[in-house]
């Protein structure tokens, strides 16, 4: 392993992460593994595990450079155990591009010119494990680089965001196969592909069509800064925020606006508890339904009591005229965040995270109903999952909306990051996606990906759309992951055809 090798991944990684919002370098995607292919070339075991890892590591380090601000600033850890963890999370992210390259160079060295077509299928078959090992993380699956690329992410209504990572790293392949065999076909069927999606792409997107069942909505963005302490914040100041979220409502409410949609937790809200200003604000909120015919989606903090242990719940609960509720409990909670996973294993680092709490995850997608159109309510990090996304919209959702605090990770890319998720899973099931964000980014996507309007951050907003709800189901819609399942059946039979092969 040479010290060329090393810098040719470590320029992978980085390149790789720059082709991420907020850099916006996208067309990076489309070049940057071609140095780790490159230094892969004939590499045996431990050589190509630790460039994949040397590569993945800077990757991931450069992409969630802001989660060490987190706990250092929010959570009470110290700057250098901030730091530590951050490192260990990077390090161990990076293990799925090592596996990745340790399978690839295996199958590179039996079958070197099948390696080049093979090499899409293993990358994709690694993205879908981390989408589900122990509580998964698909942050940073390639496809996501491209979200802007409005004719390419078309092709997720087939294959989900495992599509668009495939055919990024299929063209990187077949040129680096062009280039070793001498040979233009690999390079020039890969442009022809390119282009033949790009075209089916162009030609998919449409107008969406006002329906009778068309109706104008709108997400809230109060603004309330992440630092806030509800716990002890004075009556006063917690009704002041509050009412900014029902002043900027009253004028959504003035310009027709029938479904009204506050983000996650900006307010104490808490529609299961019997506290107080928690009922004042209830009653007022009831009111406003009430008086204006509108319905509202909220983010809240419910209470199920129990003689043996309380349970607490994040929810969305949509509040409609006539005083009637429907409550969605968040599935797929933040580990270390929202609750401690593994607690056998992990139980100490609930020291760091008890003042987070210990909620409970929800058992059901939940539809809520908006006169008679159905609605799914992935909130926050949930949005990341595509196979959770997708779930609420073969239960018949008919359009989605996802709430979420991004005021954690103040002007880092991760808000720009997690806003670029949700405008995927728009094109993946054709929907319409609100997004209601404390902080910001709030916005509105239509089922193409096509952002309708979007806010600035740590600005107090409104934003306003036609909503049309759609009951088409796409093949990803209906089918899941099969190219997930495929391109990890390809590359097991290869590998082990690769181990077979004696004289390698």
């Amino acid at each position: 392993m040479r010290a060329k090798d090393i810098i040719l991944a470590g320029l992978s990684g980085i390149l790789t992460a720059l082709a991420f919002p907020k850099f916006n370098l996208f067309f990076l995607g489309w070049i940057s593994l071609i140095p780790l292919l490159l230094a892969l070339n004939r590499k045996k075991g431990i050589h190509s595990f630790f460039l994949g890892w040397i590569a993945g590591s800077l990757f991931y380090a450069v992409l969630l450079y802001w989660i060490p601000a987190v706990p250092a600033h929010y959570g009470g850890l110290s700057l250098g155990l901030s730091l530590l963890t951050y490192i260990l999370f990077f390090l161990f992210l990076g293990l799925f591009w090592a596996l990745f390259a340790v399978v690839y160079s295996r199958i590179n060295r039996s079958f070197p010119k099948n390696s080049y077509l093979i090499a899409p299928f293993i990358w994709v078959t690694f993205e879908f494990i981390i989408t589900h090992l122990l509580t998964g993380f698909p942050w940073g699956l390639l496809g996501y680089s491209q979200y802007k690329n409005l004719y390419f992410i078309q092709m997720t209504t087939l294959t989900g965001i495992y599509g668009l990572s495939l055919i990024l790293l299929l063209f990187q392949s077949l040129f680096l196969k062009s280039i070793h065999f001498r040979t233009k076909l690999p390079f020039f069927s890969a442009v022809a592909l390119i282009l033949l999606i790009h075209i089916g792409g162009g030609i998919s997107i449409g107008n969406i069509s006002q329906t009778p069942n068309s109706f104008s909505a709108a997400v809230i963005q109060g603004n309330v800064s992440a630092e806030t302490d509800f716990s002890s914040l004075s009556y006063k100041k917690t009704f002041a925020l509050f009412n900014r979220h029902i002043k900027l409502s009253q004028e959504a409410i003035s310009q027709d606006s029938e479904l009204i949609i506050w983000p996650e937790l900006s307010v104490p809200l808490c529609f299961t508890c019997n506290f107080s200003f928690f009922n004042d604000f209830k009653d007022k909120l009831f009111s406003l339904a009430e008086e204006s015919g509108s319905y509202f989606l909220l983010g809240t903090s419910e209470i199920k009591l129990s003689a043996e242990k309380n349970l607490y719940f994040n929810s969305a609960v949509l509040l409609s005229p006539d005083r009637s509720t429907s409550y969605y409990y968040k599935k797929h909670l933040v580990p270390f965040g929202e609750y401690t996973p593994y607690k056998k294993i992990f139980s100490f680092i609930s020291n760091f995270t008890h003042a987070v709490g210990e909620l409970t995850p929800g058992d059901k997608y939940i539809l809520h109903e908006f006169k008679g159109v159905k609605f799914g309510t992935p909130i926050c990090y949930e949005i990341i999952f595509p196979d959770l996304v997708r779930r609420f919209v073969k239960k018949k959702a008919q359009f989605l909306v996802t709430i979420t605090n991004d005021g954690w990770y103040g002007k880092s890319s991760a808000p720009y990051q997690h806003f670029a998720i949700a405008v995927i899973r728009a094109v993946e099931n054709r929907r319409f996606v609100l997004r209601a964000a404390t902080t910001g980014i709030s916005g509105i996507i239509d089922p193409y990906g096509r952002i309708l309007s979007s806010s600035k951050l740590d600005t107090p907003t409104f934003l306003k759309a036609l909503i049309t709800p759609s009951d088409t189901l796409t093949p990803y819609t209906r089918f899941g992951d099969v190219l997930p399942y495929l391109s990890l059946t390809l590359s097991i039979l290869f590998f082990i055809l690769a181990v077979l092969k004696k004289n390698v």
